[in-house]
């Protein structure tokens, strides 16, 4: 009598589990942000605005009835031309920063993005650095620009700019910077709210309604402390990297400027605030999303 074995089948060969790494959760979060529409929309509205209002007044810009430019004026005024866009692509970006967080939070896709990455910081981290990495060379591109297209217009009127000299260089990029570091910030603010419009509100009152109020209360009042306080806003700090001669606030009403107590911040104290103030509200937004359930 012979015995049959009976042999299991061969199972059919595991799949090799990908682990969870940074680099990989950079690459998920660079495939969301360019696949959203809110993105390319905002990217392209950058590009438009800057060359936009940068064309707009290199064309009305009127040298007829006052001294030839020396050159270090000239490089100063294209720098102005190509960085005025900046005034409003900030709002953009702001909105963009707030909508990369905010977005997945109203969705709830954030609980997808979490359960993938147990760690959720990992992921948080990931989102910033797409965020500013895209923003750093749209708003590059878009400033570089329109500093090119508008040098021959103001040429056309005697104004002759060095763009390649290191102050020209050094602004043209700070305005790049400065627009990735709002656009941190008001990454932040929507992580630490999450909610869109809480965000928007918070990031855009911030950058925009504080300052004017400051120097309003600060002109009826003439008092020096509240300006100096204004120096330290975001906005205030950070429109100092795209400012050539690189020179302090002179900021406030003209009966302040004499004051010895007035404060001052050069380019490079402007982007440190800037920096201080990214890096506090992305360490609270870090530990919120670390601790609270999403």
């Amino acid at each position: 009598m012979t015995a049959t074995a009976l042999h299991a089948p061969a199972a059919p060969p595991s799949h090799r589990r990908l682990s969870v790494n940074f680099p990989r959760v950079v690459h998920s979060e660079w495939i969301k942000l360019r696949t959203l529409r809110s993105t390319v929309w905002s990217f392209a509205l950058i590009v438009l605005l800057s060359l936009g209002f940068g064309l707009l007044l290199a064309a009305t810009f009127d040298t007829s009835n006052g001294p030839p430019l020396d050159p270090a004026s000239g490089n100063s005024l294209a720098v102005t031309v190509a960085t005025l866009g900046v005034n409003f692509t900030q709002l953009v970006a702001a909105v963009l920063g707030v909508l990369i967080i905010s977005g997945e939070y109203t969705t709830g896709m954030i609980r997808s993005t979490f359960a993938a990455v147990p760690k959720r910081l990992p992921a948080f981290f990931a989102k910033a650095l797409v965020l500013a990495v895209s923003t750093f060379v749209v708003g590059l591109i878009a400033i570089v620009a329109t500093a090119v297209v508008t040098a021959p217009i103001l040429s056309s009127k005697g104004i002759e700019a060095d763009l390649l000299n290191g102050e020209v260089m050094s602004a043209l990029v700070g305005g790049a910077g400065y627009l990735t570091l709002i656009a941190l910030l008001a990454f932040a603010f929507g992580a630490i709210l999450r909610s869109s419009s809480g965000g928007i509100a918070s990031a855009i009152g911030l950058i925009l309604v504080i300052p004017p109020v400051l120097s309003i209360v600060s002109s009826l009042t003439q008092a020096t402390w509240i300006h100096n306080i204004s120096v330290f806003l975001p906005s205030e700090a950070g429109g100092l990297m795209f400012a050539i001669d690189g020179s302090g606030i002179s900021g406030g009403p003209p009966a302040l400027e004499a004051s010895a107590d007035l404060l001052t911040l050069d380019a490079t104290q402007g982007f440190l605030v800037l920096v201080a103030w990214v890096v506090v509200l992305i360490t609270t937004a870090a530990v919120l999303v670390k601790r609270r359930d999403a």
